[in-house]
């Protein structure tokens, strides 16, 4: 069963999502927040596989709220679902720390979906926010990231650059594993190796370093020979 908090300022979404999650089957959603107090306490209190993230909420925001979070339990995986998709909301979030962005105006099964990859530590970004959320992060990633990455990537194998390739694709890891021939739990080792070797601290980081090194084209498709050294 994967462990879910849902904070969320409305009653009435809250126990949507909570329906909708244990219809679905294999969620329990072990707790709620009405603002971003509550989800810091129980948070750490519940110890949740996926926090379910509102953003606009009194006393504390969903941004501080991920923000603090992550800085008491770094592995904590919290995923952004909103209203709102505009520039502060998405990269504030991101840059916060959060796992994923999805806005509610979304299919339910992508909902459904997206808990479960983010269980397993995979981002996702809603379709809307996907492609501006890159290429803003293109020019943050200049700023705030080590000064060579193009150094660093030489430490991958062929491999490995070709699952960060993948990864910024946006596939998941059954994708990639289909794609490649290979089993998840293979896929998931190179990405764990990828990350690691690049101090990245999710997928979303990845993503934005594998077309800045321009292992992906502005389609999001792989370029051909991207797991060339």
């Amino acid at each position: 069963m994967i462990r879910v908090l849902v904070v969320d300022d409305q009653t009435l979404v809250r126990a949507g999502v909570g329906l909708l999650l244990r219809t679905a089957g294999g969620f329990e959603v072990v707790g709620e927040a009405g603002d971003g107090h509550d989800a810091v306490r129980l948070a750490e209190r519940l110890r949740p596989d996926v926090i379910l993230m509102d953003l606009r909420m009194p006393r504390m925001d969903g941004i501080e709220a991920t923000r603090r979070i992550l800085m008491r339990q770094p592995s904590a995986r919290v995923l952004v679902l909103t209203t709102f998709a505009d520039d502060a909301n998405v990269y504030g979030a991101l840059g916060a720390g959060a796992l994923g962005y999805l806005v509610k105006d979304g299919a339910p099964e992508e909902l459904v979906d997206a808990v479960g990859r983010a269980a397993r530590g995979e981002a996702l970004l809603a379709p809307p926010v996907l492609a501006r959320v890159l290429h803003r992060a293109l020019a943050a990633h200049d700023r705030d990231q080590r000064p060579h990455p193009d150094a660093s990537v030489r430490l991958l194998s062929p491999r490995e650059r070709e699952v960060l390739a993948l990864v910024g694709a946006g596939l998941s890891n059954a994708e990639i594993g289909a794609r490649l021939h290979l089993g998840v739990t293979t896929v998931k080792t190179h990405v764990s190796a990828a990350m690691e070797k690049l101090e990245l601290r999710n997928r979303v980081q990845a993503a934005v370093l594998a077309h800045r090194l321009g292992l992906v084209d502005d389609d999001f498709n792989p370029v051909p020979g991207a797991g060339s050294p």
